[in-house]
């Protein structure tokens, strides 16, 4: 990832799907670190918020489940206060609903298991 990479929140969103789609959730994070960088001061939280939602996971893939389980915990803790009016289509509240169920199923998540995140609204 280009250190220099600074997507538009669009952008940033549709890629970092692509790359949670292809079970690549650690380059899903870059992305959204990139566009957590270079946000506004009002949606950095919401950023890197996401951010931590995609290493969490990357920890849950690679068998660390009390920081996969500490991580999601603090990202969804992180996006709370974008729920009542999300920016640029991200599905806060789904993803605050999905990343406490895999807090709380961390324990017991295969870490083989695909797992899938929407990060804006389905159409």
């Amino acid at each position: 990832m280009p250190d220099d990479l600074t997507p538009a929140p669009a952008d940033g969103l549709a890629e970092a799907q692509r790359l949670l789609d292809a079970d690549r959730p650690f380059h899903a994070h870059e992305v959204l670190e990139a566009v957590w960088k270079d946000a506004p001061d009002p949606e950095r939280e919401l950023w890197r918020g996401l951010a931590q939602v995609a290493v969490g996971i990357t920890h849950l893939r690679r068998g660390n489940r009390r920081g996969a389980r500490a991580l999601l915990e603090r990202s969804a803790d992180r996006l709370e206060p974008y729920a009542a009016a999300p920016p640029h289509g991200i599905d806060v509240i789904g993803i605050i609903r999905d990343t406490r169920v895999l807090a709380a199923e961390a324990d017991s998540t295969p870490p083989d298991r695909l797992i899938e995140l929407r990060l804006t609204a389905r159409p």
